[in-house]
């Protein structure tokens, strides 16, 4: 008996009255094929891929080729069995409950050959009482129906196809059925916690807290408390430990507390100041025993997402303690095809590359699965804001009551799960369903009748324009419901995306459209745009198992799941960069061309504000290994554009726009901090040598982007365009800041071999310096670390970079080396 199992038994012992819960997750759990007697080695939470990969009956699905080889799996049911044991104290208690935080997905639960329930959803809460049914020894089963089978069979029950495919019959995470940079794994397991609760006279079933009023003064918070109760009693509550008698009646009540926090502290996004949280403790107590504590941690702050008319549209933006908040972040998926083994501190990381690169917002997409408690934490922590899609994308999804009652339900769920955390902005009802509807042919393309279409739309509106609504109206006060029923509210195709609502631009990869064409499409608030690269070397090798690494591989081949990815890098490549046949070089320099297409974007972003007042690109991490839109790859690596996105985000924002006349440096902060600084602007040639200066004070708002200097050329000396580099530095408060401008696209510059020096000059500090400039250096050390990587030198200007621990060993590739020689 492990030592969290006595823990547990000595409370139910010592107090039975208590509320006692016992982890189910650490017994000895069996997996098999329905109709086969082999029973294996199951984890839970887990799924079978991973059980079954562990019992080494199937290769690892994310090497080479081998997800064509584990297709077979969601075709068959799997059953998981374990047995536990019930002390007699603990089938003393009233109640015994048996909760399943989350079943992947069509589950038919027993328990010692009485059937409990049948799971239907994967993204809500399991419970049901068992009591009745418990005994000293018992045998738990769960046996998993293939999702495929059942998907298909509820879609004959309509007579016309849904758009995408029948995986929309299944409250079930949509990617797993395959995306343009996913594989399709469909699985099936208990994906999440599963334990007993015990419980007798009552029991707190949510916590949760509305912020009435805030004043630089005090903080008015009002502390609800769901409870339930089998019996009239008298009950003590401890509120941040101020005591609060009540008398409750037999049945589910929900009671209210007033708490103040005298002069409050506020919890601000990452950049505009700490992320500030409270503590809140509820205890609840029945004649001086204690029965159940809950702890929360709290932010106090307003926040608002304004829409207002104006001359331009329509605004979208969130307005955090009274300020317009521009909004810097990224899209966030899955971060594993098989989620449950994820770790707590794999959750952080995203957050914290997030913070790291000065993002203060993550948009939790639709076709993935809710995130972990874990990732919420961390963002309430570092000062994240959340876009939580409700899970929902690309598709048009049925509308008979079950259905819609399911979702309901999850819904639910959902919100009482995360309703507390601070750093949760907005609730979105799905990804790209409306835009889908009206601007990728679906009508056409499925044949539907008129008759078939109007009530397809009809189901459409009855989930996300009422019932998901209706559910949050509900469940939120009305200062913490903010609802957005589709993002994009408009496709990118249509003017009207780029003067109202959010807006998916995709006319740059999808339609082929040069970078440049970032500089117009830029709407109120840009939710998703991006660009495709190959992952880090090692993450290359590592998917390769072995195989010798070639562009044309079937390891690397497979690894793309855009069906003319590697062409459209290929076209766009050559617009800016010289094309290189060495795979090393390719994704070197796919990386490179990622990162100019987000430096352009997000710059074109930043120059319109305060007309946009948002961008998250698309996408941040990865779910497997693979060449994809991800920042960051599947093994943690940081592409280029990730460092890029660390300096487009930057709080100091600066900009050059040039035309045939001249060049202009634009532009803003985003702090609250004073902004008065000096901006010097040098133009240098690749040799070192300086052609010009100027300098300025400038005053940086805060509200919108200004232009700080024009620079006619006619002011300039000649110069060789192919052979200059303007470099900006702009000083506040001893803080620098650094911008470089070329003239001509990369493929164009005059560039010499560099002879590149790296020397330890601090305990984590390496000085970089070069005899011609160098341009985009990419430092490689075993199992280092580098803050800034794939950056440019100038002669005389080193760059100093920090490191995990100094080294001076390092590979170094610059943009020079995949030029023809």
């Amino acid at each position: 008996m492990c030592k969290k199992w006595l823990f547990f038994l000595f409370w139910s012992i010592g107090l039975t009255a208590q509320v006692v819960e016992k982890d189910l997750r650490n017994l000895s759990w069996t997996v098999h094929q329905l109709g086969k007697n082999e029973k294996l080695k199951a984890t839970v939470p887990g799924t079978i891929h991973t059980d079954l990969f562990a019992n080494q009956r199937i290769p690892d699905p994310f090497l080479q080729s081998n997800e064509n080889e584990v297709q077979w799996i969601e075709h068959e049911d799997w059953v998981y069995e374990t047995e536990f044991e019930l002390t007699k104290s603990e089938l003393q208690n009233a109640h015994i409950e048996l909760v399943f935080e989350g079943l992947d997905t069509f589950a038919s639960v027993f328990l010692n050959g009485q059937s409990l329930l049948d799971a239907d959803n994967m993204f809500r809460t399991w419970r049901v009482e068992i009591k009745p049914f418990a005994k000293a020894q018992n045998h738990l089963k769960i046996q998993f129906k293939s999702a495929v089978q059942q998907t298909n069979a509820l879609a004959q029950k309509i007579p016309y196809q849904l758009p995408d495919d029948n995986r929309v019959f299944a409250r079930k995470a949509p990617y797993q059925f395959g995306w343009d940079w996913g594989p399709r794994l469909v699985t099936c397991g208990i994906w999440k916690p599963v334990k007993l609760q015990f419980w007798n006279d009552v029991r707190i079933q949510q916590v949760f807290h509305e912020q009435v009023a805030v004043t630089p003064e005090k903080a008015e918070i009002k502390v609800k408390v769901a409870l339930e109760s089998t019996v009239s009693t008298t009950l003590d509550f401890l509120i941040n430990n101020q005591k609060h008698r009540v008398a409750v009646e037999k049945g589910t009540t929900q009671l209210d507390f007033p708490l103040t926090i005298t002069k409050p502290k506020l919890w601000w996004c990452n950049g505009l100041g700490a992320p500030h949280l409270y503590t809140l403790s509820v205890i609840l107590q029945q004649q001086g025993k204690h029965i159940e504590q809950r702890e929360l941690k709290i932010g106090i702050r307003t926040l608002e997402l304004v829409q207002e008319t104006d001359a331009q549209g329509k605004s979208f933006y969130f307005k955090l303690n009274g300020k317009p908040v521009f909004i810097k972040g990224s899209n966030v998926i899955p971060p594993d095809s098989f989620v449950p083994r994820v770790t707590e501190a794999q959750w952080v990381a995203l957050v914290e590359n997030a913070r790291l690169s000065h993002q203060n917002m993550l948009r939790v997409w639709g076709g993935g699965v809710y995130a972990d408690d874990a990732f919420y934490t961390a963002c309430d922590e570092k000062g994240i804001l959340v876009w939580q899609d409700f899970m929902f994308a690309c598709a048009m999804y049925p509308g008979d009551e079950a259905f819609l009652k399911s979702v309901e339900q999850e819904v639910e769920d959902q919100v009482k799960r995360l309703q507390n955390h601070p750093s949760l902005a907005l609730w979105c009802g799905n990804n790209e369903s409306d835009e889908g509807w009206h601007n990728w042919g679906w009508q056409k393309k499925y044949n539907y009748t008129t008759q078939d279409a109007a009530q397809i739309w009809n189901d459409y509106e009855q989930l996300f324009h009422q019932r998901i609504p209706n559910t949050l109206k509900r469940l939120l006060p009305s200062n913490e419901n903010r609802y957005w029923p589709s993002s994009p509210s408009i496709g990118w195709g249509r003017k009207e995306s780029l003067s109202q609502g959010d807006s998916h631009y995709w006319g740059v990869w999808w339609g082929k459209e040069p970078f440049e064409k970032y500089k117009e499409k830029v709407g109120r608030f840009m939710s998703e745009y991006g660009f495709q690269a190959m992952p880090s070397l090692q993450t290359l090798r590592y998917l390769s198992d072995g195989e010798p690494l070639s562009l044309t591989s079937k390891a690397v081949r497979h690894h793309q799941k855009h069906p003319t990815g590697y062409a459209t890098i290929d076209e766009y490549m050559q617009r800016d960069f010289w094309l290189p046949a060495d795979v090393e070089k390719y994704q070197y320099v796919s990386q490179l061309l990622q990162a100019r297409g987000m430096k352009i974007a997000i710059e074109a972003h930043r120059l319109a504000k305060p007309y946009c007042m948002g961008s998250l690109y698309w996408q941040l991490n990865d779910c497997w290994p693979v060449t994809s839109w991800s920042s960051i790859d599947y093994l943690g690596q940081w592409k280029a554009s990730h460092y890029q996105v660390k300096e487009s985000f930057a709080p100091v924002f600066l900009a050059v726009t040039q035309n045939e006349t001249g060049i202009s440096i634009h532009g803003h902060t985003d702090t609250l901090e004073e902004n008065t600084g000096i901006l010097t602007v040098r133009l240098i040639d690749f040799s070192g040598i300086e052609l010009w200066r100027a300098s300025k004070e400038c005053v940086l708002d805060d509200e919108k982007s200004t232009a700080l200097m024009p620079i006619p050329f006619t002011t300039l000396p000649e110069f060789e365009k192919e052979k200059t580099v303007l470099y900006l530095e702009f000083t506040s408060n001893h803080k620098k800041t650094v911008a470089y401008h070329y003239f001509v696209k990369p493929k164009e510059l005059r560039l010499e071999k560099p002879t590149i020096n790296v020397k330890i000059v601090g305990e984590t500090l390496l000085e970089v310096s070069t005899n011609t400039l160098a341009k985009n250096v990419f430092l490689q050390a075993t199992d280092h670390s580098f803050g800034d990587n794939f950056f440019d030198v100038i002669p005389g200007i080193p760059r100093i970079i920090k490191t995990d621990r100094p080294t001076d060993t390092v590979k170094i590739i610059s943009l020079f080396d995949t030029f023809p020689q």
